[in-house]
């Protein structure tokens, strides 16, 4: 049986392999995938060759165990699709099962069981390609500790962002802002009825959230401030936007760009914590009453609320992964979620 791959080969360069299936083993099924999703994160990263040479691309997803990041190699974490065959040790209730799996972007998986999770009849399959991005959303909510009547801003309104903006939503929060400069990711924001969605360029813009959350001489601000752009220069509006005692959540992960960050004026001053949130791990302050089974069901919960395929802005043929990822690459204000159509 033939099946089709996506391969990272160079920076900027991806192309499709067609390879013979591997031999079924008796402790692993074969599932024919759906859909898969784009990080344009991670992803962007890897694509632009911008991810240290010293970093493992993700050593807590079993397909990445041992593997190091220099090309060609396979990569992708939110692949959905269904169990086609299984082999003699594994239980006869998988076969037909709607699956997600953490796996890079193919026509099929060959995987171990254990390595899937069940997709509730209940989640869209569309909806169920955001889970990895929902449980990061769910962890980022969990580090940041919304409590109530607190003031939150968001910056990013990608796909993290969105989501996390999402779920603020569910909370009784005095305000829920975001800060966004592509106009499709605010409006897809503004559609969620936030408290308002700014800009950071011009700086008027800033401004007049800096208002809205009571800035005034250098006193108030956000008791939370979540920095999801991926840009480090978002790290300086995120203190200048954060009030005394109040935190700052990096879900970013910048790969080999660095951070210049004023720490000279309001962060000492004011006491702001800035907080590190990663998902491949558990907080250690809820580590003992959350593990990630019990994050796997909320996430499921989440998406159930939340029906992320409204952000699926382009579902396309793996022949198309060169046109898919240069569109994320050179024109983000086109694109918010790219999905993987195996279907098309």
């Amino acid at each position: 049986m033939k099946i089709r791959q996506l391969w990272f080969t160079d920076s900027h360069k991806v192309e499709i392999r067609e390879s013979q299936l591997d031999s079924l083993r008796p402790d692993q099924v074969l599932v024919k995938n759906l859909y898969s999703a784009i990080s344009s994160g991670t992803e962007l990263l890897l694509y632009r060759g911008q991810i240290p040479d010293s970093l493992a691309l993700d050593e807590n997803l079993e397909a990445y165990k041992h593997a190091d990041n220099s090309f060609p190699l396979q990569y992708g974490y939110s692949s959905v699709g269904i169990i086609e065959d299984i082999g003699k040790e594994v239980g006869k209730f998988w076969q037909g099962k709607t699956v997600f799996g953490f796996q890079p972007h193919a026509s099929h998986t060959l995987c171990n069981s254990d390595q899937l999770l069940i997709v509730p009849e209940d989640v869209d399959p569309q909806a169920a390609v955001f889970f990895a991005n929902m449980e990061t959303a769910v962890n980022l909510v969990h580090d940041g500790n919304p409590r109530l009547g607190d003031k939150c801003v968001v910056i990013g309104q990608g796909i993290i962002g969105l989501l996390t903006t999402s779920l603020l939503r569910l909370f009784p929060l005095a305000g829920n802002w975001a800060v966004e400069n592509l106009e499709m990711r605010q409006e897809k924001s503004k559609q969620l009825g936030i408290s308002g969605v700014y800009s950071s360029i011009p700086e008027q813009s800033i401004d007049t959230l800096k208002k809205q959350i009571g800035i005034e001489d250098g006193e108030g601000g956000a008791d939370i401030v979540f920095e999801l752009s991926g840009s480090p220069a978002a790290l300086n509006l995120a203190l200048e936007l954060t009030a005394y005692g109040g935190r700052i959540v990096v879900g970013s992960w910048y790969g080999n760009k660095t951070a210049e960050i004023s720490l000279g004026e309001k962060f000492h001053r004011n006491r702001i914590s800035i907080i590190s949130s990663q998902v491949s791990t558990i907080a250690p302050e809820i580590s003992g009453r959350w593990n990630k089974p019990r994050r796997y069901e909320q996430t499921w919960e989440m998406l159930k609320k939340v029906k992320p395929q409204q952000f699926i802005s382009h579902a396309m043929s793996i022949d198309s992964a060169a046109e898919a990822y240069q569109l994320l690459d050179k024109s983000p204000e086109q694109a918010l979620q790219v999905v993987f159509d195996y279907l098309a």
